[in-house]
């Protein structure tokens, strides 16, 4: 089978890079690893570049991003400032737009099909369910512009960490998405931060991750043991051997069952399967590839959420 044949239902792979220079000159060599990789889909970091500048956005480095993401035989997704949070307090919230609509911009421009924002966060003392309307309101806004640009906002489920109160479970996103109805405001179900959330909430993470499935038209796949990060380590070394926290594993070396996940959930037609790989396991990520294609292609098989 061709290696870039499209599978039923699922619209690629891919994985996301790791950016190691801010101003990304380093870029071509990590597109052309891609090529050799044959995957469908890159990631691009779009929080770790100097693109945006008090919420404008640097016009000369869109234009360097833009011709380097040129003529490549795969698609992009982007990942957006890791900052965005639309729950934040109401005096605060006008940069976070600022940003998100700079990024949607950026994604616009290269080409971008999704552009991942984490899920809205409560820290301070802000009523939470005013909080999750004012990211509603700010997501079906951000939606109209995201569609004007041709692209998808996928807002991703975050886990607890740090003083903080509130981010949604899966389910709650599910419901969020749901009541927002917005088609180019869809989900990232991240299902090693979603076994985080869960296994903090004391909930069951199968049915959390089933209900959030059908709104979820990108994925991030990595692997972790759900276990929250509360033990004194200095080195990512010490945390993996632990399986403590947010370790972006390779798949197979935590403890999520994927292939219980492949029988449970139903995906949306166009779904792109991420791989989200922890920079000190690149070695594996040659191998991993063919075992996200395996695990895409057991989604594929699946009926479709409808």
């Amino acid at each position: 089978m061709d290696a870039r044949a499209p599978l039923p239902s699922i619209r690629g792979i891919g994985y996301s890079i790791r950016a190691t220079s801010p101003e990304f000159e380093d870029l071509d060599a990590k597109l052309d690893e891609a090529e050799r990789l044959g995957v469908d889909f890159v990631e691009l970091p779009l929080f770790a570049w100097t693109l945006v500048v008090g919420g404008t956005v640097r016009e000369d480095r869109l234009a360097r991003l833009v011709a380097a993401t040129r003529a490549r035989p795969f698609a992009f997704t982007a990942h957006g400032p890791l900052a965005i949070n639309l729950m934040d307090a109401k005096e605060r919230l006008p940069r976070h737009l600022a940003v998100l609509d700079a990024a949607i911009g950026i994604a616009g421009a290269i080409g971008a099909a999704h552009l991942v924002i984490h899920a809205g966060c409560v820290r301070g003392d802000d009523d939470v369910e005013m909080a999750y309307v004012r990211q509603r309101d700010a997501l079906a806004a951000a939606g109209d512009k995201a569609g004007s640009a041709g692209v998808t906002l996928c807002v991703e489920n975050v886990f607890r960490f740090e003083p903080m109160r509130e981010t949604a479970l899966p389910g709650r996103l599910a419901a969020e998405l749901d009541a927002i109805a917005h088609p180019n405001v869809r989900a990232t179900l991240d299902f090693s931060h979603a076994l985080l959330r869960c296994n903090d909430a004391r909930v069951d993470f199968m049915k959390e991750i089933a209900a959030l499935a059908p709104f979820a038209q990108h994925l991030h796949v990595h692997d972790s043991f759900g276990r929250p990060l509360t033990s004194w380590a200095i080195d990512e070394a010490e945390r993996a051997a632990l399986g403590e926290g947010d370790l972006h594993l390779p798949l197979g070396w935590g403890g999520i069952d994927w292939d219980r996940i492949a029988n449970t959930c139903r995906f949306p037609p166009g779904t792109v399967v991420n791989l989200e790989l922890n920079r000190r396991y690149w070695a594996e990520l040659p191998d991993q590839i063919d075992v996200l294609r395996d695990f895409a292609g057991k989604l594929a098989a699946a009926p479709l959420a409808v």
